[in-house]
């Protein structure tokens, strides 16, 4: 059985709380597909199967660089060069009612979309839609509609789909020959890490919140051994998994070990995990779409549960990540 928290609590949380204090996430309402075998024609909206079709400056990709979840797709997209082909929205790192907000913009609206909140394009696209507004998503610029805020499926399909738009050279991160043995690393680093964290920050009773930890550092532990042996995740060169990684451990020592009391060890007291994540940091389109401010301030401002006081703690020293290589990119 659950129980669905109070309004400001399922606006701070996306998700529910079950009586013995264990939080799930809530589950991704928009699942569109931008599809090269989309039957739709230029112009038109989805077809029958509800996928869209590949059209060049036709969808916006709308993040906040707090989010580990949207900045999974902001690196992706750079990695495959379809910043002109895709265009970009960023919204403000503090979420209030009601939900993300285009602040950062001149006029505090979104000069694409013509809107102050996202939660607009939700509500133009389904009307009864009740649950929390995410990032990230894509939205069509021709309707003003939600297209897909699935964001494990937005990455593959940037890979996938888009194919004929990326850049020369561009990564294969989702190669063919390596997804069966990818997708169930995928699978436990979301259960355990990338979803673990909040599972652990989101806990309301401590047996669940126990639950968690033990789970989160176990996992850690077992990557920590695999990269003793391999420079990323899956060998040589760095794939989807390592995408999906990275966006939480950057994120560790500066928000997840203090507010959400994952506190065994931080990533800089794991030699293997912190020699990764540095260097995945200092390639090209890595680190350059980190923002350690909006990080801050996003989880200690907007989780008033958690933090009431909003003040941002002003540590940890950042000078320990390497230079930032630079963007591939706008």
């Amino acid at each position: 059985m659950t129980t669905t928290p109070s309004a400001p609590d399922k606006a701070q949380f996306a998700g529910e709380v079950s009586e013995r204090g264990e939080w799930k996430r809530q589950a991704n309402h928009f699942t569109g597909r931008i599809s090269r075998d989309s039957t739709s024609a230029p112009g038109e909206g989805p077809d029958n199967q509800g996928r869209w079709p590949v059209e060049v400056g036709r969808y916006r990709l709308v993040v906040c660089l707090a989010c580990p979840w949207a900045h999974r797709s902001l690196i992706v997209r750079g990695l495959l060069g379809l910043q002109d082909a895709i265009s970009l929205a960023v919204v403000d790192p503090v979420r209030e009612e009601p939900g993300w907000r285009f602040w950062l913009d001149e006029g505090h609206r979104d000069p694409v979309l013509g809107i102050e909140h996202l939660s607009e394009a939700y509500l133009a696209t389904d009307p009864t839609f009740e649950g929390r507004v995410t990032v990230p998503c894509i939205v069509d610029t021709l309707t003003g509609h939600v297209v897909t805020n699935d964001y494990p499926q937005i990455t593959l399909d940037l890979s996938t789909e888009w194919v004929e738009h990326h850049r020369p050279g561009a990564p294969d991160l989702w190669p063919e020959d390596l997804r069966a043995e990818m997708q169930p690393l995928i699978d436990e680093i979301y259960a355990d890490v990338n979803n673990g964290v909040y599972r652990c920050g989101f806990a309301t009773e401590q047996e669940a919140y126990e639950e968690a930890y033990d789970r989160l550092f176990a996992r850690l532990d077992v990557l920590e051994e695999r990269l003793g042996s391999s420079r990323f995740l899956m060998g040589d060169e760095p794939r989807e998994v390592d995408v999906r990684l990275f966006t939480t451990l950057v994120r560790f020592d500066a928000a997840y070990h203090g507010h959400f009391k994952t506190n065994r060890s931080k990533l800089t007291e794991m030699p293997n995990l912190w020699r990764y994540a540095r260097e995945l940091y200092a390639l090209p389109g890595w680190g350059s779409t980190v923002d350690f401010d909006h990080i801050k301030r996003h989880y200690y401002v907007t989780h008033p549960a958690i933090n009431p006081t909003g003040v941002v703690p002003k540590g940890p020293d950042l000078s320990v990540w390497p230079a930032v290589a630079p963007a591939l990119g706008d």
